[in-house]
């Protein structure tokens, strides 16, 4: 039999999390919420295997990480979290704080491009392009339109 408290334990946090998010993630979910990038629905926290991811679109498979500074020295294990999402079929955006506080707009662009390259909206639903999304690489850079991100001084290299 399954111990319910243990079942209980990644929404108890995730709902913590909801109630006490980063000023980057309150910004980005004010872009996110009500379907405003694309009419695709993007939930909060969200509780996938043992990670709770800051955004997902789960009909698109698409999940948002919003980065701080922490990031530029745990790479390998945001590399384990996003290669365990992407076995569960998520693509993963990783898009850092400062970037999200000054270029919402560019944030805005990376997501919709993203959202285009969901198997759901290719054509005939094809899966294609790779996991990360084609033309996108896994930190939500997408080169040419949107000016190139800023990791912060002890930096990570997007």
């Amino acid at each position: 039999m399954l111990d319910k408290a243990y079942d209980r334990l990644p929404t108890l946090r995730s709902r913590a999390m909801r109630n006490n998010p980063t000023a980057a993630e309150k910004k980005l979910w004010s872009v996110l919420r009500n379907r405003q990038i694309g009419g695709v629905r993007f939930n909060r926290q969200v509780p996938i295997g043992p990670y709770i991811c800051d955004f997902a679109a789960r009909t698109e498979r698409l999940v948002i990480e919003v980065d701080g500074g922490q990031h530029a020295i745990e790479e390998a294990r945001d590399e384990s979290r996003s290669h365990f999402l992407r076995c569960q079929g998520y693509r993963v955006v990783r898009i850092w704080n400062n970037d999200v506080i000054s270029n919402i707009e560019g944030v805005m662009i990376t997501i919709a491009r993203a959202l285009d390259q969901s198997p759901s909206r290719l054509a005939g639903g094809e899966e294609g392009g790779s996991p990360e999304g084609e033309g996108l690489s896994e930190s939500g850079s997408t080169g040419a339109d949107m000016p190139s991100p800023t990791p912060p001084a002890s930096g990570r290299g997007y």
